[in-house]
């Protein structure tokens, strides 16, 4: 059976070239040009192995990655990048990435990489029975959160968009971001309820007078420290 590849590329020349290339070799590739837009495809379990472009609109390729993981979706991903620093390799296998090329490149190297990765075993990564941040642990098997031992009582899109935020401590996630995650890719964009919910977590989460766990990033979104 053909081998179904999503291509994340903005520059629709590459993605053009990468595209026609991969399908003569007998893959079936598929093109997209944002992180917005491959997140909901990647999760649909439909692919094989996703080749990244780090300099992304919006949200970056090494941000896709980490999101990929942090969701534990068990596929090959291979970063490609203009930016052929050792800084910038290692950046990107550390936020998840199996293996990076720098731009340019032969397509007989990448086709050899591709084929490299998808002769893995293909790997079955659980999820964390517990997400810890600070005095907050979230159990992801009862779906419960405890502070400081005490439980907490949320709703189901509370603990949604609260299991999001501690995935990824200390990392911004913007509103339209969030929506998608937890209200799913239809929901209207111009809608506040994001605001809304994180005000409910804010008055179930905080101490008072304690400054809140969840900052505001004007203009950009939200993330949950870690202190």
């Amino acid at each position: 059976m053909s081998k179904s590849l999503l291509i994340v590329e903005d520059d629709a020349r590459v993605a053009d070239f990468l595209v026609r290339g991969l399908r003569s070799e007998g893959y079936v590739p598929t093109a997209v040009g944002s992180a917005e837009v491959a997140l909901p495809l990647l999760r649909q379990g439909r692919f094989d192995l996703a080749l990244l472009d780090v300099m992304l609109p919006g949200q970056s390729g090494m941000e896709l990655c980490q999101q990929i993981r942090a969701e534990c979706l068990a596929l090959p991903v291979l970063m490609l990048t203009a930016m052929g620093s050792v800084q910038e390799r290692v950046a990107g296998l550390r936020c998840g990435a199996d293996d990076y090329l720098t731009k340019p490149f032969a397509f007989d190297e990448l086709l050899a990489r591709v084929e490299a990765l998808l002769r893995r075993p293909a790997q079955v990564i659980e999820p964390a029975a517990e997400l810890v941040v600070g005095d907050l642990v979230f159990d992801r098997v009862r779906m419960e959160v405890r502070r400081g031992g005490e439980p907490l009582l949320f709703t189901a899109k509370e603990l949604a968009m609260l299991e999001l935020l501690m995935s990824a401590p200390g990392r911004l996630f913007s509103r339209e971001r969030i929506l998608s995650n937890v209200w799913g890719v239809d929901a209207d964009p111009l809608t506040n309820v994001v605001d809304v919910y994180v005000r409910r977590l804010r008055s179930k989460l905080d101490a008072p007078g304690q400054p809140s766990r969840i900052t505001t990033v004007r203009g950009l979104g939200y993330r949950l420290d870690l202190a």
